[in-house]
């Protein structure tokens, strides 16, 4: 008989801090908060490091309630000893509150009382398994077990696994997102503690005293060989990125700029517009601008605007200052993808433009300069010198690499753009290409300077495992290959300006390649904005914010294909795998790999080795490229339950797997719940798999939370999924049996999540709440090797989804709410018919009149209408009210809540006590209808009253006791 592995329960599979969590991951999402490891190379979806730290500790760390659950499985603890749990729960949520912190990053005091609990609770499970025969193989009390992510792209998981002390692996079939993981976990500790060996730095004078720590070596080598490598490009290409000469005739009407007439200004943008010929035949000899806006600076005090000025059969560009007018604001744009002739006023189509630009005959011609005043932003007309000197350079190399043909992801191919190398201008080809070149130039000096500081000469590079002299120059040529990336996002035609913040705003603001129809030209030779300089800059400040930079830990990351993969071995999993068809990573991640090809193949000849990044095995609905949508999703379907069948099975049995599946609001709806296709397929692979699903848990971790991005296709929280292996004897139950299960589990859940219980849980938040209660459900669902439906056929997952959501949407409430829910639901605001609504009423046990006389409708010819919070009368008590449904109740206390704020709200709560746990429910109810319905306004309000119950409850707590006679209680 085998002996089972006892597995103490973890923190994540019973209570987190989410809210402290939450509020990280959207601190940590702002501009502005200083160096970050995203600043190393851009990749898609990141999860923010505050959660990744935050799951991986709560995943690894016991739950003060594990003895007793081993010990006592069927029994209800003690009173007692759940209060106990609760102050141990307590003292865990501080560790986490404070190792989400920003600001805690690489505090060692914070993160050293992490490692402690983490050290302490698995010194804990090896003692549990001391006598089972795989002990000394899987519990050795002296060393924590490792970490795997097998879909690590951007690196965050495995990072901050390696910074709460645990080995780490990181596995990516792609080969950019390999190269970022080594830049983080892999490389740094290889050279932690070394001094740099550039010889400004050799030959300082107090350089035998100082004490190099971390990375601090490595980071000031990639400054000083990127400085030289700037100056190397300013010999090389410096005739291309020249400065402008403010004459009297470029300023005319611009008497502010007086005082820089004569001088010589560095250049910071050029603007370009794309051109096709006029399809009116009296102009067709002329290329007319397809600009989608004219305004170059919308900044308060600063405005400025391109104004195309008409000279018979021809035109030129003058800048104006002031603010823009409609007719600069929408360009030469009539709509999407079409737009009107500047000279004829004639439409020009989007077909087309695409025949035009298909045919080769689609140019580009400068529309203004962005040059650098003092403390300013000087904008200037173009010149028929700056515009020569852009289109006379001739780059030595382009890429040569089509692209997918996608029209949802890659929209630029249908303009004959279908290849890397025409997505920039011949001065921005020529720029990278020779960037790239001096970046391999300067790994040969960065190499004799390692050897003359005393590296080893071994000539084993960084993919052979090297650590000498020629892994070290390759380690600073790769940091310094990624400032090409910088560019290359920031310095291509599909890059776009921002009249606001008067900035170049990059390619991937999402991921996609959009085609754009104006476009800024940095200056990357330039000393502010985007040039080498900050692309550098960025690049060593990132790997010193981000970089572990010790040896006690190390790191690894290498190409796998997550099917096939064996390094989750014993291993702890987080991993965030890729949503269905949401990011086409390997298609837009080609555009920096043939840039980093050429600069990193000497460090990794085998991770470059192909001309493209491998697609085919990529797990991503992709119907380009298997065939059709049906084709797409069975590849996904069955691609995912191999990569999960392998953590299922090489995961190690002490730990539960957690991972992370971003959800797609817009794709919900109120028939099925919270469900759509990706989410469906991707649970289906997961318990296909094996496993059961013992947790969910919402994080706001794609973007700080907007509510007026429901109804649109963006990715809203991130779910994270908490699994362990189903047992091999599981057994089959009928629908009935499940339906019995979950009508015992899921209103005590329920409950708890909506009111919270005690101080070591606080209540979910409304907008989470369809998220968080799926995972009892599927722990129900999915504990089952199958539930069998009537005619004995397998339930799908999607049905047990809709079942489980039907519990966010039961109608324990009076007639007269009732009523008003269901007629919500249908007419929202609007108006309706009056039979509809009388028969809705009588079915609901109530009359329209009735509801009207409560006071919360109107009803007259013919029609009936809900009335809005606003609507209702500001003279208005409850005392004086004799029939007060929950839904009068609850949109009097949003009115109140939104004129008076919380003591006021707390003193209507105060008047109608007997009703406010009902008034409460509606709220969760009605903010779930209205976020699948994409009622922003609508949810926001019914949010904001669940997010401040709390504070209500106290505020009604203090308020004067009212005399209420409540007729429904």
């Amino acid at each position: 008989m085998t002996t089972a592995i006892k597995t103490p329960k973890k923190l994540i599979e019973v209570a987190l801090p989410l809210d402290a969590i939450n509020e990280a991951c959207a601190y940590e999402k702002m501009p502005g908060i200083g160096a970050h490891p995203r600043g190393l190379h851009l990749w898609w979806a990141r999860r923010p490091l505050a959660a990744a730290r935050a799951v991986i500790f709560a995943q690894m760390v016991n739950d003060p309630s594990w003895k007793w659950e081993l010990e006592n499985p069927e029994e209800l603890p003690p009173s007692n000893l759940k209060a106990s749990w609760a102050a141990s729960r307590k003292r865990l949520f501080s560790i986490v509150e404070d190792l989400v912190r920003w600001e805690n990053t690489s505090n060692e005091g914070v993160l050293g009382k992490a490692r402690s609990e983490i050290l302490k609770s698995w010194r804990e499970t090896c003692e549990l398994n001391r006598d089972h025969p795989l002990g000394a193989e899987l519990f050795d009390p002296h060393k924590l077990p490792g970490f795997h992510d097998p879909f690590a792209g951007g690196g965050a998981l495995p990072l901050e696994a390696q910074r709460l002390g645990l080995d780490a692996c990181a596995s990516d079939l792609n080969p950019v997102a390999v190269l970022i993981n080594k830049s983080l976990i892999e490389i740094p500790p290889k050279f932690s503690g070394c001094s740099a060996v550039n010889p400004d730095s050799r030959d300082a004078r107090d350089n035998w005293s100082r004490q190099w720590k971390g990375v601090e070596g490595l980071t000031e080598d990639i400054q000083y060989y990127g400085q030289k490598i700037l100056e190397q490009a300013r010999v090389r290409f410096g005739n291309l990125y020249p400065k402008i000469l403010i004459k009297k005739e470029l300023i005319e009407g611009q008497k502010d700029l007086q005082s820089y007439v004569g001088k010589s200004c560095n250049i910071l943008a050029w603007m370009w517009t794309r051109t096709v010929k006029s399809p009116n035949p009296a102009f067709r000899h002329v290329d007319v601008p397809l600009a989608s806006t004219f305004v170059l600076s919308t900044k308060s005090g600063k405005e400025a605007y391109v104004e195309p000025v008409i000279d018979g059969d021809s035109y030129h560009f003058v800048v104006k200052l002031g603010k823009p007018p409609q007719t600069a604001k929408a360009g030469a744009k009539l709509s999407r993808g079409a737009f009107r002739c500047i000279l004829s006023q004639a439409p020009i189509s989007a077909e087309y433009i695409k025949s035009e630009a298909v045919a080769g005959r689609m140019g580009v011609r400068l529309m203004a300069i962005v040059a650098e005043g003092n403390r300013r932003r000087i904008y200037l007309p173009p010149t028929d010198e700056q515009e020569a000197i852009a289109k006379s350079a001739s780059p030595s190399w382009r890429p040569n690499l089509s692209f997918t043909h996608n029209s949802r992801y890659m929209t630029p191919w249908a303009y004959g753009l279908d290849n890397f190398g025409e997505l920039f201008t011949q001065r921005q080809l020529a720029a990278l290409t020779s960037f790239s070149n001096l970046v391999g130039e300067m790994e040969g000096q960065i190499l004799s300077d390692a050897v003359s500081s005393g590296m080893a000469a071994d000539g084993v590079n960084l993919e052979q495992g090297g650590i000498g002299a020629t892994a070290y120059a390759n380690a600073v040529s790769i940091y310094l290959s990624f400032a090409i990336s910088r560019l290359a996002d920031f310095g291509c035609t599909l890059a776009t300006w921002k009249p606001s913040g008067q900035q170049v705003m990059h390619l991937f603001t999402r991921q996609a390649l959009p085609m754009t129809w104006d476009f800024p030209e940095s200056n990357f030779l330039g000393e502010s904005s985007i040039c080498w300089s900050n692309a550098v800059k960025y690049a060593h400040e990132a790997l010193a914010a981000g970089a572990v930079g010790t040896k006690n830990v190390t790191g690894s990351a290498l190409q796998a294909n997550a099917m096939e993969q064996n390094f989750s071995c014993g291993r702890v999993v987080s991993t965030d795998p890729p949503y269905y068809d949401n990011v086409p990573y390997a298609d837009i991640s080609d555009f920096f790999y043939v840039w980093l090809r050429g600069a990193c193949r000497s460090a990794y000849p085998e991770l470059f080795s192909t001309m493209a990044t491998p697609k085919a095995e990529e797990l991503v609905a992709t119907p380009e490229r298997h065939g059709g949508q049906v084709q797409a999703e069975r590849f996904f379907l069955e691609g995912m339950t191999r990569a999960m069948q392998r953590l299922a099975d090489q995961a190690h049995p002490a730990f539960p797997v957690t991972i992370y599946y971003a959800f797609k609001q817009a794709e919900t709806d109120d028939a099925s719940g919270t469900s759509n296709t990706g989410w469906d397929t991707f649970l289906d692979a997961v318990m296909r798999a094996g496993f059961a699903i013992t947790g969910t848990w919402p994080m706001r971790s794609e973007q700080e939370f907007r509510m007026r991005g429901m109804g649109s296709n963006a990715l809203a929280s991130s779910i994270v999924l908490v699994c362990h292996r189903r047992p091999s004897d599981a057994h089959t139950v009928s629908r009935r049996a499940f339906l019995r299960e979950l009508n015992q589990v899921l209103p005590t859940t329920l409950d708890e999540m909506t009111r919270g219980s005690g101080e070591d849980r606080s209540p979910v938040a409304p907008v989470d709440l369809s998220q968080a209660i799926i995972g009892p459900g599927m722990a129900v669902f999915s504990k089952y090797d199958a539930v069998l439906e009537a005619d004995g056929s397998k339930m799908s997952v999607r049905t047990a989804l809709q079942l489980i959501n039907r519990f966010l949407a039961e109608d324990d409430f009076d007639h007269d709410t009732q009523f008003c829910l269901h007629w919500f639901e249908q007419n929202g605001w609007k108006e309706g018919r009056f039979g509809e609504a009388d028969t809705l009423a009588r079915a609901k046990g109530t009359s329209v009149d009735g509801v009207k006389q409560a006071g919360v409708l109107v009803a007259s010819g013919g029609v009936v209408r809900l009335l809005r919070w606003k609507d209702y009368p500001a003279e208005w008590t409850a005392e004086d009210d004799d029939r007060l449904p929950i839904w009068e109740a609850l949109h009097h206390l949003i009115r109140v809540f939104k004129t008076e704020g919380e003591s006021g709200a707390g003193r209507l709560l105060a008047a109608i006590v007997g009703k406010a746990e009902s008034t409460r429910q509606l709220a969760y109810r009605l903010y779930t209808l209205c976020e699948r319905a994409g009622w922003a306004e609508d949810a926001r309000a019914y949010n904001e009253i669940v997010t401040s119950w709390s504070a209500i409850e106290s505020a009604a707590a203090a308020a004067p006791k009212a005399q209420q006679t409540d007729l429904f209680e």
